[in-house]
This record gives C-alpha cells, structure tokens and sequence, in this order.
C-alpha cells in the first residue's frame, strides 16, 4: 500500500468511530467546518446562512464527508436534521480541533469600525427588551459588526455554548452558577454577574386588587386568577413551588413561555402575572398597570452572563462582553427601586446593582 495514502488511525478513537480509518490525504478539512456549524445548528438552510454558501453547497458537502467517514451523519426530519450516534462521535473531536485552531489563528486585536463580525447572545424576551435597545446603540455606526438575539427557553444554556449555536447567553442562570463555581479554575464555561433586579406582581389598572385600600395579601393572592410564565411550558413554575411550602397553590387560568404575552394579557384581562420589575418598565405597557410587591418569599433575579472559555483569547468576543457589561452597569446603576404600591406615573427604577 502507498504509505501517502494509508489511512490513519487517531488515538483513542474507537474501532466504530468514522475517525478511527480516514485517508487523511484526501480529506477536505473545510468538510469539517461545514459538519460542525451543522451539528450547530442542526439545520441545513441555517448553516448555509451562517457559512454564507447555497443550502446545496452545504449539502454536497455533507454527502462528501459521508463518502469519506463510511457513515451516514445525519437523518433528515420535519425542522431539521438529528446526527447520528456516529455524528457525535466525529464532533467530539472536530469541535476539539477547530477550537484549538481558532485560538491558534486568532488575531489578538478587534477593531469594530472594520472588522466584519456577527455575535450570536441567547436571552429571553424579557432580557432583550431590557437590553437590546441599549446594545444597537454601543454598536458603532460605520462599523461591520452585528448581533443576533437567539431566543432562549432553559435556565441552562451550556449546550448552546457548547454547540456553538450561541456565542453567550444573558439570564437569570442560578443553577448554572452554583455548577460553575463548584467546577473551580478549571470550569469549562465562565459566568459574570450584569446586573440585580426582582420579580414584581402586575395587574391592569382597574383590577379590583389594584384599588385605593385594596390588600394584596397572601390569601387575596392565592384566591385570584394567574398567568403563569414558564419558558418549556411546564404546568408548575418557581412561584407555584413557593406556594406548595405554605401549603397554598394558585388557579393558573394560562401558562405561556415569554414574558411579553404575559403582560399584554395582564394588561387586557383580570389575571395577575409576576414579572420582572426591570422589563415591565421597558415594556411599553407600564401605564396601563399596577405593580405591587409579591406577597411571597421569591428570589431576586441576577441577570449574568455564560460564556465558553474557548473565547478567553479571542479578541472579538472579548469586545462583546465588555459592550454588553458597559450596557448592563448603566442598567444596574440606576436608583434601587424601593416595594411599589399602587399605581405608578413613571415607569420605575429598573435594577439594583448586581453583586461582585
């Protein structure tokens, strides 16, 4: 056999693996990239997007690396593609070596009036709306750069990070945090802290416990109607859990997953939604509601941001974390709001300062 030729064996790859024996020679490393922004994104027309080549380009190179491996990668569906056992295989280690390449390539400088680059930050609908306009605006005018809002519908968004679909997420993460610090020095992923801000009960303006005198007690609380924000949907969410230790519950009348369809139906209905105070504010709906303090022993919200330490040398996405912090201590430096009641004329003070 021509030694030029021979396939190679990678180490620790095993036997079933598509690494295990692949002609390294006529392998096409830009297949590679091609595969991992479509395990990324697990959808053709996407990663073409993001590539900037046609959705057959992309799929002709899937093809390709299949004749190379010996593997089918991917099974088509519906909304996408799902890789394979094999597929996952093979990214465990592409992911790998890509990552240790771009650190190698990357340029130690980033200059946003000319270099071209977009920036992918995953957040829920309550988050955006506090930031996004604030980010367009550190954005510089003549410059290349961009960013995406990817919605976000978990408490832990890792696997994104993870993935490469998002290059950081911004929330309320507190599970995230807690495993991130037990990992120490050598926690794979890193979190900062942006900003504080609390969760708030909301009425329209005219619900009977919005009245001059009225009590929003623990009882009246309990006895009302609700809607229920929770990101998957589920049937029991962090307030409903706060009830159960008082042995209450509440009669959810609607469960949505963003925290804007809960304010306008607040806003058009006698149900109470609990929301963060920060985004009633920029909701554009304060007017027409009555934020009261909740009657019930709940977190404070600290809004961070999770990021993978692959990105700690890269100089681009440190210009972004630095524009998102500067954003978010505006946000945090405002005045601490004090408990509301009644309804207010001015929208309220949005955050307090988060911890160090």
């Amino acid at each position: 056999m021509d030694a030029g030729n021979a396939a190679i064996t990678v180490p620790n790859a095993p036997p079933s693996s598509p690494l295990a024996t692949v002609n390294f020679r006529t392998l096409d490393l830009n297949l590679l990239r091609v595969f991992d922004v479509v395990m990324a994104e697990r959808n053709v027309t996407r990663a073409a997007v993001r590539l900037s080549m046609s959705q057959p380009a992309v799929s002709n190179a899937l093809r390709r690396l299949r004749d190379a491996t010996g593997d089918d990668l991917f099974v088509p569906g519906p909304s996408g593609v799902t890789p394979t056992a094999q597929a996952d295989a093979l990214w465990e280690r592409v992911r790998g070596a890509i990552d240790e390449l771009r650190g190698t390539f990357e340029r130690h400088s980033f200059d946003p009036s000319h270099d071209l680059r977009s920036f992918a930050l995953a957040m829920a609908d309550a988050t955006a709306t506090v930031l996004a306009p604030s980010l367009v605006a550190a954005l510089p005018e003549a410059g290349a750069v961009s960013m995406r809002v990817l919605p976000l519908d978990t408490r832990d968004p890792r696997p994104m990070l993870d993935h490469g679909v998002a290059e950081a997420a911004i929330g309320f993460f507190p599970d995230v945090s807690v495993a991130i610090a037990a990992e120490g020095d050598g926690a794979p992923f890193a979190i900062d802290p942006l900003y504080r801000c609390r969760y708030v009960c909301v009425l329209r303006h005219d619900h009977p416990l919005a009245a001059e005198g009225a009590v929003l007690d623990l009882d009246a609380y309990a006895s009302a109607r609700h809607v229920r924000v929770n990101f998957a949907g589920r049937p029991r969410g962090f307030v409903d859990e706060s009830l159960a230790r008082q042995g209450r519950e509440r009669r959810v009348v609607l469960t949505v997953n963003q925290f804007a369809t809960a304010a306008r139906v607040v806003h058009d209905s006698d149900l109470i939604g609990v929301l963060p105070l920060s985004f009633v504010a920029a909701s554009g709906l304060a007017g027409g509601l009555v934020v009261r303090p909740v009657p019930l022993d709940l977190p404070l919200i600290d809004v961070s941001l999770v990021w993978h330490r692959r990105h700690a040398h890269d100089a681009g996405h440190r210009w972004m974390r630095e524009r998102v912090a500067e954003v978010a201590g505006r946000i945090g430096a405002r005045s601490k709001p004090g408990a509301p009641a009644g309804r207010e004329s001015a929208p309220a003070p949005l955050a307090e300062p988060a911890l160090a």
